[in-house]
C-alpha cells in the first residue's frame, strides 16, 4: 500500500465511525476527560497540517488563522489552545466548515504524498496516522459516554461497526505458568512503535501464573453480590475515597433491577448474560476485584513476557506497573517530544488492545496509560498471582 492510500484509509475511518450522527451529536462533551466529535475530527487534520504541511509545503498557508488555538490539543510549543474542559463551546467553526477543513488537507496531502518522500516525511507521516488511529477509539468511547448520559439510552447505531456488549467467546479460564528468569520486553525496532515502547531492556522476573482468559461480568458479579463495593478492605485508601466520593456502586454503564443487570452500549442498553468480558472499569475496580479474588494484576513486564500464551485483544487490561520511562528512554526533540513523555507521572500502563481499537494499530509492545479512575475506555481486567 502507498503512502497516499494509507492516508485516505485511515481518514475515511474516522469518518466512518461518525457516519451514524446527527448534526447536534457531533458536540457533545459531558466530562471533562473527552472530546467532541467534531474536535477530534479537526484536531486530527490539524496535526497534519502543522507537523507536515506547514513544515514542508513551499508557500504552504493554514486554512484559517484560528484553527491552531481551536483544535492543538496539548502542545505547549505550539502555542495558546482552547482549553480541554471547554471544547465543546466552540459552536463555530460548523461542523460542515470541520469537514471542509478536512477536505482541504486531504487534498493537499495527497498531493504531497505522490511526490517524492525523504524518510522523515514518512516517519512524519506514519506518527500522524497512528495518532489518528488513537482518535478513533477515543472518539467511539467519548460517544459512547456522551449518549450514555441522555435520557432514554440513546443509539448510536444498531450494528455499530464494534461488537459492544456482545458475549465473546471465553475459552475455560486457566492459570499459565511462567518461569523465573530474565527476559527482554520494549519494542525491537522493527516496524513502527511509540517512543514510550522504547529501549528494548531485560527484566528479571520471579515466577509466577497469569489467567489464560480477561474477567467475565459473571465472575464480577459475584464480587459485587459478595459485596465487593461496600467492603473497604479490597480497596486502596484513594481508591476507597472515590467510590465515596463519586457514589459508586456498579460498574460504568450497568444497571440493576432486581436481581438482574443490563449495561448500556453503542446499540443501547442489554441484558447482561455473565459470559460477555468484563470492560469499562478502572484501575480501583480492576485492582480492587483482583484483591478480593486472593489475586493481583500482573505488572507490564510480567503481561509482555507472557502475551504469546494467550489471547487478548477485546480489551485494555490494566496492569499494576506505573507509566514510566524505560532504561534509557530519550524524550525526542521539539513538538514531537511532547508526545508521550510528559505524561509519565500519576497515571497506570494499560496493555494489549481492544474491540475499539483500529485495524492495525495494536502490538505487544504497546503502551497504553490512564488515570487511575478512569474508566470509559474499554479497559477490562486478567489476573495474576504469584506462583
Amino acid at each position: 500500500m502507498t503512502p497516499a492510500q494509507s492516508y485516505a484509509k485511515v481518514r475515511a475511518h474516522t469518518e466512518q465511525i461518525c457516519k451514524p450522527l446527527k448534526v447536534e451529536d457531533y458536540a457533545m462533551q459531558p466530562f471533562s476527560f473527552g472530546s467532541p466529535a467534531k474536535w477530534h475530527l479537526a484536531h486530527t487534520s490539524w496535526f497534519f497540517e502543522t507537523f507536515i504541511l506547514k513544515e514542508h509545503v513551499k508557500d504552504y498557508q493554514i486554512y484559517d488563522e484560528k484553527f491552531p488555538f481551536y483544535f492543538n490539543s496539548y502542545y505547549q510549543t505550539l502555542g495558546e489552545r482552547q482549553q480541554r474542559d471547554q471544547r465543546a463551546w466552540l459552536t463555530r467553526p460548523t461542523v460542515d466548515e470541520v469537514y471542509s477543513y478536512r477536505t482541504h488537507i486531504d487534498e493537499a496531502m495527497h498531493q504531497f504524498l505522490n511526490g517524492d518522500l525523504t524518510e522523515e516525511i514518512i516517519g512524519l507521516l506514519t506518527i500522524g496516522l497512528q495518532h489518528e488511529q488513537q482518535h478513533q477509539e477515543l472518539l467511539l468511547t467519548d460517544l459512547k459516554i456522551g449518549f450514555s448520559v441522555q435520557p432514554f439510552d440513546v443509539v448510536y447505531d444498531t450494528h455499530p461497526m464494534i461488537p459492544d456488549g456482545e458475549v465473546l467467546s471465553n475459552s475455560s479460564p486457566e492459570w499459565i505458568e511462567v518461569d523465573a528468569g530474565l527476559y527482554e520486553i520494549g519494542h525491537d525496532g522493527d516496524g513502527f512503535a511509540f517512543d514510550n515502547e522504547y529501549t528494548r531492556h531485560k527484566v528479571y522476573l520471579e515466577s509466577y501464573q497469569i489467567s489464560n482468559t480477561p474477567v467475565t461480568t459473571g465472575e464480577f458479579i459475584e464480587f459485587i453480590e459478595a459485596g465487593g463495593y461496600e467492603n473497604f478492605k479490597y480497596w486502596h485508601d484513594e481508591a476507597w475515597h472515590w467510590l465515596q466520593d463519586e457514589g459508586i456502586k456498579l460498574p460504568l454503564y450497568w444497571e440493576k433491577d432486581g436481581d438482574k443487570y443490563s449495561q448500556f452500549t453503542l446499540s443501547g442498553r442489554i441484558p447482561i448474560t455473565g459470559k460477555e468480558i468484563m470492560q469499562h472499569v478502572s484501575y480501583y475496580e480492576a485492582a480492587a476485584f483482583a484483591a478480593w479474588k486472593g489475586c493481583r494484576l500482573p505488572t507490564e513486564a510480567e503481561w509482555e513476557a507472557a502475551n504469546h500464551m494467550f489471547s487478548w485483544g477485546v480489551v485494555w487490561e490494566w496492569t499494576n506497573s506505573a507509566y514510566l520511562p524505560y532504561p534509557g528512554y530519550k524524550k525526542p526533540e521539539g513538538a514531537v517530544g511532547e508526545y508521550n513523555g510528559k505524561f509519565m507521572v500519576n497515571q497506570m500502563v494499560l496493555r494489549g488492545s481492544s474491540i475499539a481499537t483500529s485495524p492495525n494499530h495494536s502490538r505487544p509492545t504497546y503502551r497504553n496509560f490512564f488515570h487511575t479512575n478512569l474508566r470509559w475506555q474499554f479497559s477490562g481486567i486478567r489476573l495474576a498471582k504469584d506462583a
